[in-house]
């Protein structure tokens, strides 16, 4: 008697989804928007013709999928867990890597997501979630450096406003150098610069 094949239970439309935007994102970093349908199929084994069962269009999908794999969590509870109780250097030096790691880890993701963006091939929500995103990376890298927030000569948002800057600069930019130039170095940059020196006259007042 010949052995059967044993079929694969059909998913519900929303595991359908989630089973292909898991397929789709490690073909975004691979592939950035390039990416083709029948690629996305054959690596979440199904047929092309599903994905068009629960997703409108291969942009919809890839827009589901860009939004996902960018989502902050686990960036946001690195830096939640850092020490408030360590030297700011350190502090910074370690929300830095973060942060780096980060933008280093997603750099197609989040190249295609502005091309999305500026190509206006995104749904209304998706600026806005991105924004969102971005402001919740901001404010826990504030709660970082707010401890020693006397110590600094601008306000604390500002300094890590230039350090998302920096980070940003060095993983993208055509003189960035993300392979030496990371975390306590960038720190190092800011923070040299930022700090108040002892013999240095308060001015903010006046300012």
């Amino acid at each position: 008697m010949e052995n059967r094949r044993r079929r694969v239970p059909a998913l519900a439309p929303e595991e359908r989804r989630q089973a292909l935007i898991a397929a789709t994102i490690p073909l975004l970093h691979e592939h950035g928007l390039d990416v083709s349908t029948r690629q996305i199929a054959a690596a979440a084994g199904v047929a092309e013709g599903t994905i068009f069962g629960v997703f409108e269009s291969k942009n919809s999908l890839v827009v589901c999928s860009v939004i996902q794999a960018l989502d902050p969590q686990a960036t946001l509870d690195g830096l939640a867990a850092i020490d408030r109780s360590l030297p700011l250097r350190e502090r910074m030096s370690r929300a830095a890597e973060l942060i780096h790691a980060r933008m280093a880890e997603n750099a197609q993701l989040l190249t295609a997501a502005r091309k999305l963006i500026l190509a206006g091939q995104s749904d209304p929500h998706t600026g806005g979630r991105m924004a969102s995103s971005r402001e919740r990376l901001r404010d826990a890298l504030i709660a970082v450096i707010e401890p020693d927030a006397a110590l600094l000569r601008r306000p604390p948002h500002a300094v890590a406003q230039m350090l998302l800057l920096v980070c940003g600069a060095n993983t993208y930019g055509p003189f960035g150098d993300p392979d030496n130039f990371r975390g306590a170095e960038l720190v190092s940059l800011l923070l040299d610069g930022f700090l108040i020196r002892e013999n240095e006259e308060d001015t903010r007042g006046a300012q």
